[in-house]
């Protein structure tokens, strides 16, 4: 017995977990979820609000995008339209300066997201002018969301499950290298952004499978409010995914540049060079 756990927790440190469990607790990893999770419905939420209604091919508004994202259908999906449903005229009620605001808002949310990928690899806070690229990725990540939902009608099943999974890697991909201004090599984001793409998979699983019966029976006991600690609930699920796998991503580099250095050298190689 004693043998086994000896062998288990030499494997628990040749795969290099208790380093991941470190830093996640260095980036205070479930703390930033929950300021994900924040300001995605503070600064975010108004933003898509304002598309979802300007949406010239659907009139459905805000709420199917939510519920897409959140894999809702059905019953789960009709209490969350009633409750988040804002009508067309949120566009023309939105004024020149409120449309600034809901862009301003935006920007912070994208500088948040920014941090705490400047935090996972180590790097030090970009200067104040680089807020066009907080303001690119904000208009990147609205087009990514928009058509995830458009797909929903045009594609079922296996494909539209192998674009989602595509266009999400690719944004994920980029997204990284962009906010964190080329300082880390696209070879070394991979990893993070597949490991992200992997977490939403399965998020969107457990939300389906546990969200989508409680948003129903919150709803009938505490009304919107019930309604909206689910969806509090799953934004932080989200944001503990996104940082959690660029986390991932940058462990997994750790990971690999330590068993380099525990390889032995090839005298050989060493001779010839």
């Amino acid at each position: 017995m004693k043998r086994q756990l000896r062998q288990l927790g030499h494997g628990w440190h040749r795969l290099g977990v208790g380093s991941l469990l470190r830093q996640g607790r260095r980036l205070e990893l479930m703390h930033r979820a929950m300021g994900f999770a924040t300001l995605a419905l503070v600064t975010l939420a108004p933003l898509l609000i304002v598309v979802a209604a300007a949406d010239p091919l659907r009139r459905g508004g805000f709420a199917p995008w939510l519920a897409d994202g959140m894999g809702l259908s059905g019953r789960s999906a009709r209490v969350l339209t009633e409750i988040v449903s804002p009508s067309r005229e949120v566009v023309s009620s939105t004024s020149v300066w409120s449309g600034l605001a809901l862009a301003v808002f935006g920007v912070s949310f994208a500088a948040s997201v920014q941090n705490g990928y400047e935090r996972i690899w180590c790097l030090g806070p970009g200067p104040w002018h680089r807020i066009w690229r907080q303001a690119t990725w904000m208009c990147v990540l609205t087009a990514y969301l928009y058509q995830e939902v458009q797909t929903r009608t045009a594609l079922h099943g296996t494909a539209r499950a192998v674009l989602a999974a595509v266009t999400g890697v690719l944004f994920f991909w980029w997204g990284q290298r962009f906010l964190l201004g080329g300082q880390v090599t696209w070879l070394k984001l991979l990893p993070g952004a597949l490991a992200t793409m992997v977490g939403l998979g399965g998020l969107r699983a457990f939300s389906h499978f546990v969200f989508a019966p409680l948003i129903v029976t919150n709803a009938i006991s505490y009304g919107a409010v019930g309604t909206v600690l689910i969806v509090e609930s799953w934004l932080i699920g989200v944001g503990f995914v996104v940082y959690g796998g660029a986390l991932v991503g940058k462990w997994f580099d750790d990971h690999r540049d330590a068993r380099r250095e525990d390889e032995p050298s090839d005298p050989a190689r060493e001779r010839a060079s």
